[in-house]
C-alpha cells in the first residue's frame, strides 16, 4: 500500500490548490457538513436505422425484462430477438416490445441471426459460460448477467474466448458504472478515509420474493416450458416447476446468496480500490427460515482477508445476507478506513471523517492521582495533539445524483453500447467479472465445506 493515501498527503493536496478542491470546496474550514451534486453527461447522438444496434435477449425472465428495459433507454439501441424456455415469457415478450419481434425457445436460433449484434444474457448461472462463449464465437458483443460463472473451472474458458474472439464482452453488475462507485474511486484515490482496513457490507429482505419464491403461472405445463434444454448440463432429475422458476434456491443452476448479492459487492469493491481481490475466506449461516425444499442458505455470513498490494493496505472484509430479516429491508456498503469512511450506493457517496480521540479521557485519568492527572495533561498538551485534530478537519459531506440522474444500470449498459461503436472502454471485462464472482463464490465453497478456503486473487484459482 502507498504510505501517499492518508488524510496528511489528502490535505496537503488541497492547500497545493490539486483539483480535488473542486470536490471539497469546504474542506478547509474546519468542521463541516455539506451537500454536493454529482453529475455525468452522455454523448448526444442521432442514428440512422442503418447505425442502430439490434439487440436479442437470452433469457426473459425478472433480471432479462428489467436489462432489456434499461437497455432500451441508450440512444441507437433496437430489440430484434427473444429467447425463453416458458412460451408465456415469449407471449410476454411481444406485448412489451412488440408483436414484429422474432421469438425461439432455442438460444442457437438467435445467435445465427445476422441481424444481431449484442446479446443479453439473463440465464439462469448455469447457463452463463456455454451461451457467453458461443455468442462471442458467432462474432455477437455480449452482456452476461453476473456472476459470470457457476463455478471456478469455468471462468479461464470464457477469458481464453474472449481474448481470441475479440468481442466486446461484459459482465452485468448494475451498481458499477455509477455516479456513487465513480465518486467513491476518486475519493479513495486521493486519500480521503487514508488506509482502509475493513468493508462493511450487509443486506437485509424480508419478503417471500425477495427470498426467491417467484410465483409460478398456472398455464406452467411440458407443453409451455422445455425443462429438459432447462437442464443443459446439470443433472437430470424429474419435471420441476419449482426448480425451473425458483432456479436460484438449487445449486444445480444457481450460486446461493453469494451469486446473487456478494458478487455486487466485489465488483464495486475491486474496482474502488483498483484491487484483484481476497486471498481467503471463512463462511457459515444456515437455512433458518425459507424451508421449501431450496438447498442453499437463506442466512449467509463470510469474512474475507484482502492482501496488501500497490493499491490498498491488508485489510478485511465481512459480508452478510440475510432473507428473513425482521428487522426490515436494508442494505450497506461501508468503506472504513483509518481516518474515515464512505457509505457508498449507486447514487450517492457519504464521506465521515470523524476527530480521532487522542487525549485521554477520565475514564482513564481517574485512576491516578491528581499530581500525576495534570502532568499527564500538560504532556499531552504540549504535543499540539489537540490543535492537529482541528488542521486536519472533521465532518460529513454527501455527494447525491441529481433527481434525473439516468441510474448506475443505464450507465453500465451506456458503456457497453459505446464500447460496441468503439466510443469507449467497458468497466467490467471477463477478468474483472472472474475476481468478482470467483471471490463471491468463495463463500459458497467455505460454507459447504465448513472450513477456510484459499485463493489466488493474480491467478484467479484455488489454492
Amino acid at each position: 500500500m502507498e504510505k501517499s493515501k492518508t488524510r496528511r498527503s489528502f490535505i496537503k493536496k488541497l492547500t497545493l490548490g490539486s483539483s480535488v478542491v473542486s470536490s471539497f470546496p469546504y474542506l478547509l474550514s474546519g468542521a463541516y457538513n455539506q451537500k454536493l451534486m454529482l453529475d455525468r453527461t452522455y454523448a448526444l447522438e442521432a442514428f440512422s436505422a442503418n447505425d442502430q444496434i439490434n439487440l436479442a435477449l437470452i433469457g426473459c425472465g425478472i433480471q432479462g425484462i428489467d436489462d432489456t428495459n434499461v437497455a432500451l433507454k441508450v440512444t441507437g439501441v433496437k430489440l430484434v430477438a427473444v429467447c425463453d424456455l416458458y412460451t408465456g415469457r415469449l407471449d410476454r415478450a411481444k406485448e412489451l416490445w412488440g408483436n414484429d419481434l422474432f421469438v425461439s425457445r432455442d438460444y442457437r436460433v438467435i445467435l445465427e441471426r445476422i441481424d444481431v449484434d449484442a446479446v443479453i444474457i439473463a440465464t439462469p448461472d448455469h447457463w452463463h459460460k456455454k451461451i457467453t462463449i458461443e455468442a462471442m464465437e458467432s462474432g455477437k458483443a455480449v452482456y452476461c448477467e453476473k456472476p459470470m460463472i457457476q463455478n471456478f473451472t469455468e471462468g479461464h474458458k470464457i477469458i481464453k474466448v474472449y481474448n481470441k474472439t475479440g468481442r466486446v464482452c461484459q459482465i452485468g453488475a448494475q451498481g458499477m458504472s455509477s455516479l456513487g462507485n465513480q465518486k467513491a474511486k476518486q475519493l479513495y484515490e486521493n486519500g480521503a478515509i487514508g488506509e482502509i482496513v475493513m468493508l462493511d457490507m450487509y443486506a437485509d429482505r424480508y419478503s417471500s420474493e425477495g427470498a426467491w419464491q417467484y410465483p409460478i403461472p398456472p398455464d406452467a405445463t411440458p407443453k409451455t416450458i422445455d425443462f429438459d434444454r432447462f437442464l443443459g448440463s446439470a443433472p437430470k432429475v424429474p419435471y420441476d416447476l419449482k426448480r425451473f422458476f425458483r432456479w436460484r434456491n438449487y445449486q444445480d443452476y444457481g450460486t446461493g446468496v453469494a451469486g446473487d448479492m456478494f458478487v455486487h459487492t466485489f465488483s464495486s469493491l475491486n474496482y474502488i480500490i483498483s484491487s484483484n481481490g481476497p486471498k481467503r475466506a471463512l463462511s457459515t449461516g444456515g437455512l433458518r427460515y425459507w424451508k421449501d425444499g431450496r438447498d442453499v442458505p437463506d442466512i449467509n455470513i463470510c469474512l474475507y482477508d484482502y492482501p496488501e498490494t500497490k493499491t490498498h493496505a491488508a485489510f478485511n472484509a465481512s459480508l452478510r445476507v440475510n432473507f428473513i430479516a425482521g428487522s426490515g429491508v436494508g442494505r450497506r456498503f461501508k468503506l472504513i478506513g483509518t481516518e474515515g469512511a464512505m457509505d457508498v450506493s449507486s447514487n450517492s457517496c457519504k464521506l465521515i471523517r470523524p476527530k480521532k480521540g487522542t487525549i485521554p479521557s477520565d475514564n482513564s485519568l481517574n485512576t491516578f492521582t491528581k499530581d500525576i492527572q495534570k502532568k499527564i495533561a500538560k504532556s499531552y498538551n504540549d504535543k499540539n495533539i489537540e490543535k492537529r485534530n482541528v488542521v486536519l478537519n472533521t465532518g460529513e459531506s454527501l455527494w447525491e445524483a441529481p433527481t434525473d440522474y439516468k441510474g448506475g444500470h443505464y450507465d453500465h449498459f451506456y458503456n457497453f453500447f459505446q464500447a460496441i461503436r468503439g466510443k469507449g472502454e467497458i468497466v467490467q471485462d471477463p477478468t474483472f467479472g472472474l475476481r468478482a464472482s470467483g471471490a463471491a463464490l468463495l463463500a459458497n465453497k467455505s460454507y459447504f465445506q465448513k472450513s477456510p478456503v484459499n485463493w489466488n486473487p493474480e491467478t484467479m484459482m484455488l489454492l
